[in-house]
């Protein structure tokens, strides 16, 4: 089995993951964000990617050696489309490809959702769907797609088939934590929240065929919070908004794309009521719902194995 490692510096999390095929491991750490902030700039994130990396990876390799690695490997860009760039990945990958160079391992780059995709299928046991065609949310602060996911290699290439036109779910569930007094990001404050309201009202959403709008419910939760609804009803609604809208699309993509199976990644995946509604897809475990980089170190593994494989070694 490959020894692989992988890095990911999104926009709030500093990640490095190791695989060897039979185990692998996952040190993350978020970025501070400033008290009532809405996230942060990229030179910020940035910034504090560099300084959080040498605490990052002593802390993933306590007990571990990189001199036998066969690969070395960042997410180097949000997706794989032509454009698709933030500043934040550099951090990742300047660390990835230095270590690469000092050990004389091959550098490899994927782009931040195919790691999400690749982690998801990893932690839920089901790396082999990412061998066939599946549809897969990522559901995030930054995104809200649905997609139809093919293979491309030993990772994976995905086209957008629906999701939000504006505001991502996560954006939705920060500015309402962000608006409830609550830490950046506030998925797992408002999750905790839930359980403590009394109202069941929700928002439903209209679709336009897989796609939807959320900026209107964003309108909607601040005139709840004039109103003096408490803390875990506007919570709850909010919640119950998103992983409504989710289920009625995933619903309608699973009859226009029958039998493909469903997979949902990215941080609002961890999200306790979205995953009670969504019993029959598949989901990955919570930590690494979150942005990790294992997923990266999934993707690089597989990578190797495959050239090993088509090279009967």
């Amino acid at each position: 089995m490959a020894f692989c490692v992988g890095f990911d510096t999104s926009n709030y999390t500093t990640s490095a993951a190791w695989i060897d095929g039979m185990e692998g491991r996952n040190e993350s750490r978020i970025l501070d964000v400033p008290e009532g902030a809405l996230g942060l700039r990229q030179s910020d994130a940035l910034f504090l990617h560099v300084r959080r990396l040498p605490e990052i990876v002593a802390r993933l390799l306590e007990g571990r050696t990189l001199h036998h690695a066969a690969a070395i490997a960042a997410s180097s860009r949000p997706r794989t489309a032509e454009g698709s760039y933030m500043p934040c990945f550099l951090a990742g990958v300047c660390e990835a490809k230095n270590l690469a160079s000092a050990l004389g391992a091959e550098y490899m780059e994927f782009s931040h959702q195919q790691g999400h995709l690749a982690a998801a299928a990893w932690s839920a046991g089901r790396e082999a769907l990412l061998d066939h065609p599946f549809l897969a949310w990522h559901l995030s602060g930054g995104t809200t797609e649905l997609l139809h996911v093919v293979p491309e290699g030993a990772a994976v290439r995905a086209e957008i088939i629906g999701g939000t036109t504006d505001l991502s779910a996560g954006q939705l569930i920060d500015r309402t934590g962000v608006l409830l007094g609550l830490p950046f990001p506030a998925g797992k404050y408002v999750d905790e929240l839930y359980d403590q309201a009394t109202s069941t009202a929700s928002y439903r959403v209209k679709l336009n065929g897989l796609y939807f709008s959320l900026s209107g419910i964003e309108n909607q939760i601040k005139a709840l919070a004039e109103q003096g609804e408490t803390l875990a009803n506007i919570a709850r609604y909010a919640v119950d908004t998103v992983a409504g809208v989710v289920r009625r699309v995933t619903n309608a993509a699973k009859k226009a794309y029958p039998g493909l199976p469903v997979l949902c990644s990215g941080g609002v995946a961890s999200n306790s009521v979205l995953r009670s509604m969504l019993q029959d897809c598949c989901f990955a475990l919570p930590e690494y719902s979150r942005d990790n980089a294992m997923g990266i170190a999934v993707l690089a593994r597989r990578t190797v194995e495959r050239r090993e494989r088509e090279h009967g070694r």
